[in-house]
């Protein structure tokens, strides 16, 4: 039998590999990462821990409005260098305390670029590490436009690094990231524009709740401009014009580019060990495996359809440990929630709206105005609404949720998607009273499956 230097190698140490690493260890494991960046990965630094530390204070101030025609008014001002220096307070510390939990568990961090040398040996930096399986675990990274003036443009890792905040952003792209960051910004005064190649934003979305988001942003003073194709940038003293394929021109003070992500996968030396990929990402079995047996992948670095999220990222990473250890079952994914942090939010479960709409023979969509809930009166939240996709025995299969509260209300919907939970198992259960989940669910469960329908 082979000596390796561990018997598992992580390549990266975001939530696709610590969490796993963690199993492996308690079952007496040896195992190293390979790091060419800070510790904890791009959520725990640069993205989502961040960008939701700003996101409560602009929360507040959308509910303020909320209740500014019932009373309550105030004058709140929001500067943004304060909330800097309090992010990089909470967030800068992250990484020495991801490396010394990580060390404390006994796992070394080698540090630098890693590549394959053959299936069981990595070159990470000047060091050369063996081991008995592998884990590519290296995420993605913001895609860039291929034009002229594409230096002049910025990604969300930027724009959370800012000092001061320009007075007008361009956004190139209508996805999750330009649409948070817009209705994010929008409440510390900046003004934005967004260009968007499709006709719409959100996607991935139904079209209804994504065109009140960009109402909602509109009546904020935001401009967006659809069917638009980004040509190039210039610069013209202190500012930046951006121009689209059609002719229109926009003048700005800093352009985020938010055009999609693609897989770390150039210079891993993938193609020396024969493992299959793509700029979608690595491709894997049902098992994580790539094409080589040893080697697996996890979290946003796979070829995948589920969505690419932190808690995806863990589920894998614990699954892939177990796999290691001699678990022999495929990967079976649960519902995976999601959530838009706009104001309001849009958050989504299971089969899609859009989904259900194109197999009417499969799924059937109700709508659940829970809006008009005395629940949701007693905070003004009143606009408020669920579509939910049921199939054809009347069980829950997905929801997309719209309101203030939907982020939250969204885990309370993927547990009753996940336990395939009956109306009876609905009417057996006692919500806290009076709050908004007790609302929701009341409505809802008059439309789930019965045992006790004829």
């Amino acid at each position: 039998m082979a000596n390796y230097d561990y018997d598992v190698l992580y390549i990266g140490s975001g939530h696709a590999a610590w969490h796993g690493a963690l199993i492996l260890a308690r079952a007496g494991k040896k195992v190293a990462f390979a790091e060419r960046d800070l510790t904890g990965g791009t959520c725990t630094n640069y993205g989502c821990d961040a960008k939701a530390l700003l996101d409560g204070p602009a929360e507040l101030v959308s509910a303020l409005e909320r209740y500014k025609d019932l009373g309550l008014t105030a004058d709140i001002k929001m500067d943004w260098q304060k909330f800097m220096s309090y992010k990089h307070q909470v967030i800068d510390p992250l990484a020495d305390v991801m490396t010394g939990m990580l060390n404390k568990a006994g796992f070394p961090i080698i540090k630098g670029d890693a590549e394959f040398i053959d299936a069981h040996t990595v070159k990470v930096g000047d060091q050369t590490v063996t081991a008995e399986n592998i884990v590519i675990c290296t995420g993605q990274s913001d895609f860039r436009l291929d034009i002229p003036g594409k230096e002049y443009m910025h990604t969300s890792r930027d724009i959370l690094d800012l000092p001061e905040l320009p007075k007008h952003i361009t956004f190139i792209g209508a996805g999750i990231i330009s649409m948070e960051f817009a209705s994010l910004l929008t409440q510390f005064g900046v003004k934005a524009t967004v260009i968007e190649f499709a006709d719409r934003a959100l996607l991935a979305y139904s079209k209804e709740y994504s065109e009140r988001i960009v109402d909602k942003l509109k009546a904020a003073g935001v401009d967006f401009h659809f069917g638009e194709s980004l040509s190039s940038v210039e610069k013209s003293g202190d500012k930046y014009i951006a121009k689209t394929a059609s002719g229109l021109t926009v003048e700005t003070d800093y352009i985020l580019a938010a055009t999609g992500r693609r897989a770390n996968v150039e210079g891993l030396g993938l193609e020396k060990v024969g493992i299959e990929f793509s700029p979608r990402g690595v491709k894997v079995d049902d098992h994580m495996r790539t094409n080589a047996a040893n080697i697996y992948a996890s979290g946003d670095v796979v070829d995948k359809m589920i969505p690419r999220l932190t808690p995806t990222a863990t589920f894998e990473s614990n699954y892939i440990a177990l796999a290691i250890l001699g678990n022999p079952a495929p990967i079976k994914y649960p519902a995976v929630p999601n959530v838009v942090f706009t104001l309001p939010r849009i958050a989504a479960v299971g089969v899609t709206v859009n989904q259900a709409e194109k197999e009417p023979e499969k799924y059937h969509i109700e709508k659940l105005e829970y809006g008009k809930m005395l629940s949701f009166e007693f905070r003004n939240e009143t606009d408020a609404e669920a579509t939910l996709v049921l199939d054809n025995d009347n069980y829950l299969v997905g929801a997309e949720l719209y309101g203030d509260m939907a982020g939250e209300m969204i885990n309370t919907v993927t547990l009753i998607i996940n336990a395939r939970m009956t109306m009876e198992m609905m009417m057996g259960t006692i919500w806290a009273f009076p709050t908004q989940t007790d609302g929701l669910t009341e409505l809802l469960a008059s439309k789930l499956h019965s045992d006790m329908a004829k």
